[in-house]
């Protein structure tokens, strides 16, 4: 073998190893770049992923607040219409009692209520009082239930209050205990919208 076929040898030889090892080195390069690149979009699904769920929890938590507020709202407003409707019936009752105290019907519901009282006292000494607005009747009262009637220091609305001492009683038939007894406790049943649909009229 000639020294140019040697040296043409060795060359092809050193060209084939090389670009062997290029090849391999290569291939190494375009594996490692495939494994950043699927770690790449590995993270970056679990951080798109992460921060849907979030933007789904956070919308989800204000959806709960508007709803929440919403259904305040609506309580609120309802308990106002509630004080405002209890207002308007307490005044409208509280004036039929008062036209109905200025009738003789009154005077003998009074003259009934007396009567009632000295029956339940029996033996047992019973004072009873009218109201101050009721001064007037006080003599036509006594008389007819034949028992002393006494004129109230404080109003209580109308009707009568009577005390049988001995036993520690006291029998309130006024006209205030008789209407705050009848509104303690007293609701309207109002059909209140939902919140949903409160939330829809606000489009």
């Amino acid at each position: 073998m000639t020294i140019e076929e040697k040296l043409q040898h060795f060359m092809d030889a050193t060209t084939q190893k090389v670009n062997a090892e290029n090849a391999s080195q290569i291939e190494d390069y375009e594996k490692g770049l495939e494994k950043v690149l699927s770690d790449y979009k590995e993270n970056a699904l679990r951080k798109a992923q992460l921060s849907l769920k979030l933007k789904e929890e956070s919308l989800k938590k204000q959806k709960n607040a508007e709803v929440a507020k919403q259904q305040m709202e609506i309580r609120e407003q309802t308990g106002k219409l509630q004080r405002e409707l209890q207002s308007k019936l307490y005044t409208e009752v509280k004036g039929k009692l008062e036209r109905y105290m200025a009738t003789g019907a009154y005077e003998r519901y009074l003259i009934n209520q007396v009567r009632e009282a000295k029956r339940f006292a029996g033996r047992d000494q019973v004072t009873i009082y009218i109201d101050p607005a009721d001064m007037a009747k006080q003599n036509a009262i006594s008389a007819a239930a034949n028992t002393p009637v006494l004129v109230s220091g404080y109003e209580f609305g109308g009707g009568i209050r009577a005390v049988i001492a001995r036993q520690g009683i006291l029998i309130d038939q006024s006209f205030d205990t008789k209407l705050r007894e009848a509104f303690d406790g007293f609701v309207f049943h109002l059909d209140a919208p939902s919140a949903a649909a409160a939330g829809a009229g606000k489009d």
